[in-house]
């Protein structure tokens, strides 16, 4: 863990992308977070590719999110967002979502409390 009194700059080109389990062509980077010495919320980066998303899941945090570039379709309950860059997301803790990519790639920044968090597949209506 960094000392977070002296704040930390680091070059995102070099850390790692994750693949996301639950997702389709879904990566992710942990951009700030406890390591860093961030005592409140986690940043995060996600990129999904062509004919990549997450399924309907439910989260135990709230996520905030910044979308960078691309276009999805953002299911959050029972509504769906034409979503794309410069659009701000707000999903409430508990509240089932999903991705869809339209447009690829679609990236976005992902900022989460840094408390325990589960995902939990949810099933759909058919």
């Amino acid at each position: 863990m960094t000392d977070s009194s002296k704040g930390v700059v680091k070059p995102v080109g070099e850390l790692e992308l994750q693949t996301v389990q639950a997702g389709t062509a879904a990566q992710t980077q942990v951009l700030l977070g406890d390591e860093d010495g961030a005592p409140n919320f986690a940043m995060r980066r996600f990129v999904m590719g062509e004919g990549g998303g997450m399924p309907f899941h439910t989260n135990a945090v709230e996520h905030e999110q910044y979308v960078l570039r691309g276009r999805a379709r953002v299911r959050i309950g029972d509504e769906v967002h034409d979503v794309r860059a410069d659009n701000a997301v707000y999903i409430p803790a508990g509240v089932p979502h999903s991705y869809d990519v339209v447009e690829a790639p679609f990236e976005f920044l992902c900022v989460v409390p840094n408390s325990p968090d589960t995902i939990e597949l949810v099933e759909q209506d058919s």
